[in-house]
């Protein structure tokens, strides 16, 4: 049985066997294009705001976007429950924050003055 780790989210990562791991080691080591980085070079490496100019970096920074599958940002607030409202909110399982904020979007949609 493959070893697993489970992430803070939750997300189940299935390990690879040494086997895989050696296959994927051989793959690294046979890439000449690609090499495996060493102590030296994570030595010389440099943050991209120290690599790039001040202008190159903000314009980098201008440029992230977010994938394509991702919702715009989220903004983090702080709202107040009664305590048996958000138990059950909690108890409704994974994803009880997306839920709530998807039924604000549906009362805002039908609340609102068009």
């Amino acid at each position: 049985m493959q070893k697993t780790i489970e992430t803070r989210s939750g997300r189940v990562i299935i390990l690879p066997t040494p086997e895989e791991e050696s296959q994927i080691n051989a793959g690294i080591a046979a890439d000449p294009d690609n090499p495996e980085w060493t102590e030296q070079d994570f030595a010389r490496a440099l943050p991209a705001r120290e690599f790039f100019s001040p202008e190159v970096y903000a314009q980098l920074c201008a440029m992230r976007q977010r994938g394509p599958k991702d919702k715009p940002l989220k903004v983090p607030t702080t709202i107040r429950f009664d305590a048996d409202v958000l138990a059950a909110l909690k108890a409704s399982g994974k994803g009880w924050q997306t839920r709530v904020n998807e039924a604000m979007r549906e009362w805002v949609r039908t609340h609102s003055a068009a």
